[in-house]
């Protein structure tokens, strides 16, 4: 009886803190993972910015006209305005319109 109480707890335990906690984490990449130029971002000191460019591990931050800092990716915390893309239509779509 007490082991099935142990297991019992280690499941509640899992499903209430660690399965949340992850799907977080996994939201939070997948928001890192899409920035992109135009995006109003805010960062986890509470900077608002918006990105000028993205690489590999970096993101450049205008946070005023003419002042660009750089932050790591992990450091924005949301995305504030998605910035407006435009898809790239193939020639040949054009063509046939």
């Amino acid at each position: 009886m007490p082991i099935l109480m142990i297991v019992l707890l280690f499941g509640v335990m899992y499903f209430m803190m660690i399965r949340p906690q992850q799907k977080r984490r996994r939201e939070a990449e997948q928001m890192q993972s899409s920035l992109g130029p135009g995006d109003e971002v805010v960062t986890i000191g509470g900077l608002y910015g918006t990105v000028t460019t993205v690489d590999d591990e970096t993101v450049m931050l205008e946070v005023a006209p003419g002042v660009q800092t750089r932050y790591a990716r992990p450091a924005i915390a949301r995305v504030v305005k998605k910035a407006e893309r435009i898809e790239q239509v193939p020639d040949e779509v054009e063509a046939k319109e």
